[in-house]
């Protein structure tokens, strides 16, 4: 729940749960309103377009195909053939698991370029409200900013609110990969700070890169910072359910099971993050070796084995953050379940020392930092434990252990 620092009651929170209740039960009735259907944006028109075409007399592939396959079909394309499709498709290309990474940020580039001309004009446009014209120049501001510079930007997708990833390292050659999955109220706005800047998906990758690196110079690493699943609008009923999560969990393991190379991956997941991570658990490729969560509302678990992973499994949270004052359970599929950070829970407990507030675990010169640094790079025994748990890092075999 990355944009949230104050602490909603204990009393406006069963509240919200007993409203959910009602909710599903209308559901169940039929009494649920139905979604608004969209029309077509222009990434469903490249889809369509993609599925019609062909490149050197052969048809495309379905983009939903596996990603082996997608790479098998990149792997036998010429280097200039790749990037004709890149720069002809590239809602589609800089969004396709399996297409090589490098080639997604080019067609990435490319996409942002255009949703730039987009928003240019929108911005200008007198039809539009003051309001929407105002929107239009922050998400122009956004889109130039992930132009800036040399930025890798592995998925971007401008529709609705937005949706989006960025790396940093070297996808190709790390041995090492982490995650950072961030809460609700995420999205290509929410994507970076200007400000507080440790707090934003963008912001807390970059510091986890960081730290990652002084940790352990000589491992190869890279993180993503992974804003690419639709996450709830703010503490409303989707951060309750867990719909958005299951979809989430979803894409995610469709991006990791995609990376290249053999690198091990950890799972950094904060808050509704945590959901979208637990949901993942149990369907996540079997390179995920750690999976950590912070200030989460729960896993959607009574306990770390009913995530029915072999990944180890860390939790954390200081103790300012409102998170451990929310309700931690679940009823007809409201509520996520027992707190991670509960002893019964069975995950490994480290310190978050320093942080502070419900968003302050990635900021530099935190424990909870340090912990993340040290398990994304594998070097186990230099995590710090939490008090309720002085043997967490017991049981794993030797330093940078896979």
């Amino acid at each position: 729940m990355t944009s949230f620092d104050t602490s909603p009651t204990l009393t406006a929170w069963r509240a919200l749960l007993a409203v959910a209740v009602v909710f599903v039960m209308l559901a169940t009735t039929g009494w649920s309103a139905v979604r608004a259907q969209h029309a077509d944006g222009p990434r469903e028109l490249a889809l369509a377009s993609w599925a019609r075409d062909r490149i050197a007399g052969v048809s495309l592939p379905d983009a939903d195909a596996p990603a082996f396959s997608l790479a098998r079909f990149f792997a036998a394309l010429t280097s200039g053939q790749r990037t004709a499709l890149a720069g002809k498709y590239p809602s589609v290309v800089g969004n396709l698991n399996g297409a090589p990474v490098t080639l997604r940020y080019y067609a990435n580039r490319v996409a942002l370029r255009q949703a730039v001309a987009v928003e240019t004009v929108r911005a200008r446009d007198e039809r539009l409200s003051p309001g929407g014209r105002g929107e239009a120049e922050r998400r122009l501001g956004r889109f130039r900013s992930l132009l800036s510079g040399k930025r890798q930007i592995l998925a971007f997708d401008p529709s609705g609110k937005g949706r989006a990833a960025e790396v940093f390292g070297n996808l190709d050659r790390a041995s090492r990969v982490s995650v950072v999955v961030p809460g609700v109220d995420t999205h290509l706005l929410t994507l970076e700070r200007t400000e507080r800047v440790y707090r934003a998906p963008v912001g807390m990758a970059k510091s986890l890169y960081g730290a990652e690196r002084s940790a352990a110079p000589g491992t190869r690493t890279a993180v993503i910072a992974w804003a690419d699943y639709t996450a709830p609008a703010g503490l409303g009923m989707d951060a309750a359910l867990g719909g958005l999560a299951a979809d989430g969990a979803v894409r995610l393991n469709a991006m990791v099971g995609a990376l290249p190379g053999a690198s091990k991956v950890s799972l950094f997941c904060h808050s509704y993050g945590s959901v979208v991570c637990g949901v993942a658990a149990r369907l996540a490729p079997g390179r995920v070796a750690d999976i950590a969560v912070a200030g989460s509302p729960g896993m959607r678990a009574a306990n770390a084995g009913q995530l029915e992973t072999d990944a180890r499994i860390w939790a954390t949270r200081d103790g300012d953050d409102w998170i451990g004052d929310v309700p931690h359970l679940e009823f007809g599929g409201i509520g996520h379940g027992v707190d991670p950070v509960d002893p019964a829970f069975g995950a490994r407990i480290v310190s978050a020392a320093g942080a502070a507030g419900h968003s302050g675990y990635f900021e530099p010169g935190t424990e909870s930092l340090d912990n993340f640094a040290a398990i994304g790079v594998g070097a186990y025994g230099s995590v710090s434990c939490a008090s309720v748990d002085s043997g967490c890092h017991s049981g794993i075999s030797g330093e940078r252990d896979g």
